[in-house]
């Protein structure tokens, strides 16, 4: 039957790294201090704050001493859940006060809406919160590209280098590995997800040279489905 579904990572591969570390990560670090002292009394947010408390095993961790954390964690691009639940919860704000718009490669944007318009099935997958990278797809700069996705996955499935995460995926969509194709620009992800008998293609902007069983390409336009 072919490629039926397609998974995208986000940072380097539809998104460019830099707007994930110079805007949305220098974002959420100076918003966190006034984000936690507003939200701390909701529900959603104690939870997230309680997660922080046992992973770091800081029980009785202040809600400033959690910020501190957090923001080292957000300086060390630290892939904790609890960690990217809640940064999702402040860059809703910043999308929605128009304070940035969620960076997307015209070649990535061009070839998802020819993927979908033939009727392949497209989920994203990344170490952000499955919300976090809805918006980005929504507020992008190359318009709202949420209608065309059938879903988000994040680090709920598992860490994106292991292989018991696209299984985990497998099982949600319904899909056989080799109906299912994974475009990375990271070579372990992308041997976690082979390992499982996903199809790969690798995708690498930059001019460095690479050798290995990923089909390399510089942008989307060149990936196609009967052979990457």
């Amino acid at each position: 039957m072919g490629i039926q579904a397609i998974i995208v990572d986000t940072a380097g591969t539809t998104t460019d790294f830099g707007f994930i570390k110079e805007v949305l990560f220098q974002y959420s670090a100076a918003a966190l201090p006034a984000f936690i002292e507003g939200q701390q009394s909701r529900f959603t947010v104690a939870s997230l704050l309680q997660d922080v408390r046992r992973l770091s095993q800081q029980p009785q961790a202040t809600n400033a001493e959690l910020t501190t954390l957090l923001q080292q964690w957000i300086a060390d691009d630290n892939k904790a859940t609890p960690l990217k639940t809640l940064q999702g919860l402040i860059w809703q704000q910043g999308y929605l006060q128009g304070d940035f718009k969620g960076h997307i490669y015209p070649d990535a944007a061009a070839q998802l809406k020819r993927w979908q318009a033939q009727g392949k099935r497209l989920y994203s997958y990344s170490s952000s919160s499955a919300d976090a990278q809805q918006l980005l797809f929504r507020y992008s700069t190359e318009g709202d590209l949420s209608p065309l996705f059938y879903g988000h996955f994040d680090t709920n499935m598992g860490q994106k280098k292991t292989a018991q995460a696209y299984k985990n995926i497998l099982n949600t969509i319904s899909l056989r590995p080799r109906q299912v194709l994974f475009i990375s620009d990271d070579l372990e992800e992308l041997n976690s997800a082979a390992e499982v008998g996903l199809q790969t293609a690798l995708i690498r902007r930059d001019q460095s040279g690479f050798s290995g069983k990923h089909p390399v390409h510089r942008e989307f336009s060149t990936i196609t489905l009967d052979g990457q």
